[in-house]
């Protein structure tokens, strides 16, 4: 993913209608899904509950992007911990 024109940002919507907007940190194709990593965007860093938001990526009839949560518990850690590959290995190489 870029960075060359800054962040961006998504506003998602729940099951209840709350509206919730993200600042999408890096995408990847893993065993045959779409996932994509996010951060809240008006959580506050000190806050306990601070962390990524991890939903995976699929296509309506129409062609439309729609996310979901992944409620396997196994296959999200899964998903988890190749993200947080993915997110260290590209700060190693921007930091050499």
């Amino acid at each position: 993913m870029s960075e060359d024109f800054g962040s961006d940002f998504i506003t998602i919507v729940d099951d209840d209608g709350q509206e919730f907007e993200l600042e999408v940190l890096d995408s990847m194709d893993y065993n045959g899904e779409s996932y994509v990593a996010f951060l809240p965007a008006n959580m506050d860093e000190n806050d306990p509950d601070y962390g990524i938001i991890i939903l995976r990526s699929v296509l309506d009839e129409n062609g439309d992007e729609l996310f979901e949560s992944i409620d396997d518990d196994d296959q999200l850690q899964d998903v988890y911990e190749h993200f947080m590959v993915l997110l260290f290995d590209d700060e190693e190489e921007d930091g050499q």
